[in-house]
């Protein structure tokens, strides 16, 4: 048996127990995730359920965001509006004297 092959038995065994090693955390995770989601009251079989309840939170906040924005935007237009107009009546009065 030569140093290459000796390198070759090494590298194949290194990666073997990686290998392992990533299904070992993997399946921690998994068992984590798991615990902590039936902690929330969240079986395994409510995931589809969960999933759409997300996507419905995320559509509702986006919704609230710009309905934020247009508020904004009103509100901005308002106070031009007002300050044009104040603008506007100033100089009509002064014209008028």
């Amino acid at each position: 048996m030569n140093e290459a092959d000796m390198k070759a038995i090494v590298a194949e065994t290194l990666v073997e127990q990686q290998r392992l090693q990533y299904s070992n955390i993997d399946a921690a995770v998994q068992r984590a995730v798991a615990a902590i989601l039936t902690s929330f009251g969240l079986e395994e079989e409510d995931r589809r359920e969960l999933r759409a309840d997300l996507q419905h939170l995320r559509r509702w906040r986006k919704s609230v965001e710009q309905a934020q924005s247009y508020t904004f935007k009103a509100a901005i237009t308002v106070i031009v509006t007002g300050l044009v107009g104040a603008v506007w009546l100033g100089f009509k009065a002064l014209l008028g004297k």
